[in-house]
């Protein structure tokens, strides 16, 4: 039964549900009922989306073997593209013509961070530089464009239609938790069983043997950080929504913690291993510690301390558990027998 368990469910997830009980156990006293009282449920709700959709997107280059240091960038560029057309609306507008502005604002974000894949894309896949310097590069490009053309001002006010995306639910459901919820189901999907999804994962694990099986790998990469930034793109119009504005600079804070929630749900950094399940459950302990630490009346430093602490704790076991495994499997090995002596 342990066996089956552990295929099923996936030995870090199984860390990741006993990390959350331990928290659980252990915050209780301290908080009493407030955190899992109907108002701390929905304010977590509400907050997680955000570093989640963010996280997706990290998660998708760091399968692959790659990084994208944009996403923030195209996040908040996606969001100002959006902002940019609904602003263009005549006055007053409503029916069928808001509609077409709302729609078309939409569409203006995915086109812009789909522009930024397609840079990151042909940098990486086509060039051959570094992600971590493509992307870098492009990250200041994309924010010095937007702080350019915005002046570093904030765009705000926007029609309901699109707040809801923030602040609005379904069935009782937080609209930001439901396109959470939908993009990582979709994403799960298409990495496990997708041609597409294979592909990407191989990638994280030998580009080299990819490449030589025949695959294209130029155009993956592409297709690969396209993905990355319309996910992005999506968290972008989560944030405008939910603080009804957007800005350059939004979201800055969430970058290296991305990462941190990629690696302590269990994606490899180096690629080809990971699985949504435990990013998502990844997400709900950071989310955890951080509604904990806001109801404790702690600083938002000692957050981002306890979130590095814990990754260096499961870092470490990890390590302590890889260097024993030789060990082990050698004390489990049976003893030979001498040969019985010929007669």
């Amino acid at each position: 039964m342990p066996d089956i368990l552990l295929r099923t469910v996936g030995r870090t997830n199984l860390r990741l549900l006993a990390l959350l009980a331990v928290l659980c156990l252990a915050v209780a006293p301290l908080v009493g009922d407030r955190l899992f009282a109907p108002a701390g449920l929905r304010s977590m709700a509400y907050q997680l989306p955000e570093l989640g959709l963010l996280s997706l997107a990290m998660m998708v280059t760091l399968l692959s073997g790659g990084l994208d240091l944009s996403i923030i960038a195209t996040a908040n560029l996606a969001a100002l593209a959006a902002a940019a057309v609904l602003k263009a609306a005549p006055e007053g507008a409503g029916g069928a013509l808001l509609v077409a502005y709302e729609a078309g604002a939409l569409l203006a974000g995915l086109g812009a961070a789909a522009l930024v894949g397609l840079l990151n894309g042909t940098l990486i896949g086509y060039l051959r530089v570094s992600p971590i310097l493509a992307t870098l590069g492009t990250m200041t490009l994309v924010k010095g464009l937007a702080i350019g053309l915005t002046r570093g001002s904030v765009v705000s006010d926007f029609p309901p239609a699109i707040l809801f995306l923030g602040s609005g639910s379904v069935f009782g459901v937080p609209t930001p938790l439901l396109l959470f919820g939908l993009v990582a189901l979709a994403l799960g999907i298409l990495l496990t069983r997708t041609p597409f999804g294979v592909v990407l994962t191989l990638m994280g694990s030998n580009q080299q043997a990819v490449r030589f099986s025949g695959i294209d790998t130029r155009a993956a990469l592409l297709r690969i950080y396209v993905l990355t930034s319309l996910v992005a793109a999506i968290a972008g119009f989560v944030m405008m929504a939910r603080f009804n504005s957007a800005n350059a600079a939004y979201g800055e804070s969430y970058l290296l913690v991305t990462i941190l929630a990629c690696v302590l749900g269990g994606i490899s950094p180096t690629g080809g291993f990971g699985r949504v399940g435990g990013l998502v459950l990844a997400l709900i302990v950071l989310q955890l510690i951080s509604t904990a630490c806001v109801l404790l009346d702690l600083s938002q430093f000692l957050t981002l301390a306890v979130w590095g602490g814990i990754l260096l704790s499961v870092s470490l076991i990890a390590a302590v558990r890889d260097q024993l495994r030789p060990l082990l499997a050698g004390l489990r090995a049976p003893v030979p027998r001498p040969a019985a002596p010929r007669a």
